[in-house]
This record gives structure tokens, C-alpha cells and sequence, in this order.
């Protein structure tokens, strides 16, 4: 797998294609269209390859980089960017990915831009709805993943607990026992 899907809601999770956004150098998960087909694929959001192409990874992109913008204006408590409601709007009116059931059962299909657009929608529901107060990005400097925090009394402070909080965690344990030897 070339993708994680760490919280469970798949706009967020696109937003997590660009690792690390703060660093000086952050890390590229959607580099070609072939790693935007590999995301459908791996994500369940598609059962066959949209056949992407650079056009679709540049709207991709746009697309990213706007839903995390509303995000963070969520988080941050600002105004939504005007420029980032048109680009996410403009997505979330594409065509819906196609389903049909036949003998092996349900099978989801479409181009890549109709994937973006179901991105979109899920998107628009999500900030514009009442889990935009559940938003949270990851404590982990390191990490930007996005998140909704669910949990009971919304203090969660990680993306995941398997992989970001683990390293916080083991890294406040290291140092500890360093500073006890010391």
C-alpha cells in the first residue's frame, strides 16, 4: 500500500496526502496519477483504476490543498478562505461515482474527478456541518494529519494513537529515562 488511512474519513485522509506540511521539505504522496489511482483503489473508494491523468492530479491537488485550508479555518475559528469554498464547491457538483450490483455484488466505478467530487461533498458536509467543531490537526510536530476528534471528552491530541502517539509517547519515555541516567 502506498496509502494510510488513518482517520477513518476519507477527505481528512486526502488532506494527509501532503505528510509533514510544515517541514522545510514535506512529503509527496500524490506525486503522479498513477499514486492518485493507487489512493481510490487503496481507500475502497473506487473498485477499479480511474485512469488519472495529470490534469486530474493538478485538480486533485487544488482540491487538497483547498479542503485543508477550510479546515484550518474551522480549527482556527476564522472566516472560510473565499477562494477555497469556490474550488471545493466547484468539485463537490461533479458527477457521483457509479455504483452497480451484480453477481459479486456492489462495485463502485468512475473517473478520477468523479472520486474528487465525492471527496468534495463528504467535505462540504464536514465543515459545513456540526463535526466542523470536531476538527483537530495532530499534536505530533512532525505530522498535519487532520482528524475528527470523537472521542468521549475531546481532548484526543493525536491522528492516531498506533502511530503518532505511540512516537510521542516513546519519545516522552526516552527522554525520561535519559534525564534519570543523566
Amino acid at each position: 500500500m502506498n496509502h494510510t488511512f488513518p482517520c477513518g474519513t476519507l477527505p481528512l485522509d486526502f488532506v494527509g496526502t501532503l505528510r509533514a506540511r510544515r517541514n522545510t521539505e514535506p512529503m509527496e504522496k500524490l506525486a503522479t496519477p498513477e499514486l492518485l489511482d493507487d489512493w481510490f483503489l487503496e481507500s475502497g473508494m473506487l473498485d477499479l483504476t480511474p485512469g488519472a491523468s495529470e490534469a486530474d492530479l493538478a485538480i486533485a491537488v487544488d482540491l487538497r490543498e483547498a479542503i485543508y485550508e477550510l479546515v484550518a479555518a474551522r480549527i482556527e475559528r476564522r472566516p472560510l478562505p473565499t477562494e477555497a469554498v469556490a474550488e471545493v464547491n466547484l468539485q463537490a457538483a461533479g458527477l457521483p461515482v457509479t455504483v452497480r450490483i451484480g453477481p459479486g455484488g456492489a462495485t463502485r466505478t468512475g473517473t478520477a474527478i468523479q472520486g474528487l467530487a465525492a471527496l468534495a461533498r463528504e467535505a462540504v458536509e464536514i465543515i459545513g456541518g456540526d463535526e466542523a467543531a470536531l476538527l483537530r490537526e495532530c499534536s505530533r510536530p512532525e505530522c498535519t494529519q487532520v482528524y475528527l476528534d470523537r472521542s468521549r471528552g475531546h481532548r484526543r491530541e493525536w491522528c492516531a494513537m498506533r502511530t503518532c502517539g505511540n512516537r510521542v509517547k516513546a519519545a516522552a519515555y526516552r527522554a525520561r529515562r535519559h534525564s534519570a541516567t543523566g
